[in-house]
């Protein structure tokens, strides 16, 4: 842990000393910074409120879209912070609300005459 410590305080002074020599990138970095902070923030969250199962799901479609993941994350943090969530949510039960949220597909049906 101590070489990623000494990796870490040589990148902050890096950054420190970039700041110094231009004060516009100082904004980008604290924009930066307060995205992580959220990102983080939302991961634990998903730690709190989803199985293991229903996480690699999420994970899984975050690949394909990654926008609808983000909705997602955010409407269930909103539940959650409602109080309306109990427990965990399993898999199964965000495989359901995944459906309720995509919709119903349309069944295509092709019939040939001949």
């Amino acid at each position: 842990m101590t070489d990623i410590d000494e990796i870490r305080r040589k990148r902050m002074q890096q950054l420190q000393q970039q700041q110094q020599a231009n004060p516009q990138s100082s904004e980008a970095l604290e924009q930066e910074q307060m995205r992580r902070e959220l990102e983080t923030q939302k991961r634990q969250a998903m730690m709190q409120l989803l199985t293991p199962e229903a996480r690699a799901r999420l994970a899984n479609i975050r690949l394909t879209k990654p926008e609808f993941v983000d909705q997602i994350e955010i409407q269930l943090i909103q539940l959650a912070q409602a109080g309306r969530v109990q427990s965990k949510i399993t898999d199964d039960q965000l495989k359901e609300l995944l459906r309720k949220l995509i919709g119903q597909k349309r069944d295509i049906k092709i019939t040939r005459s001949y």
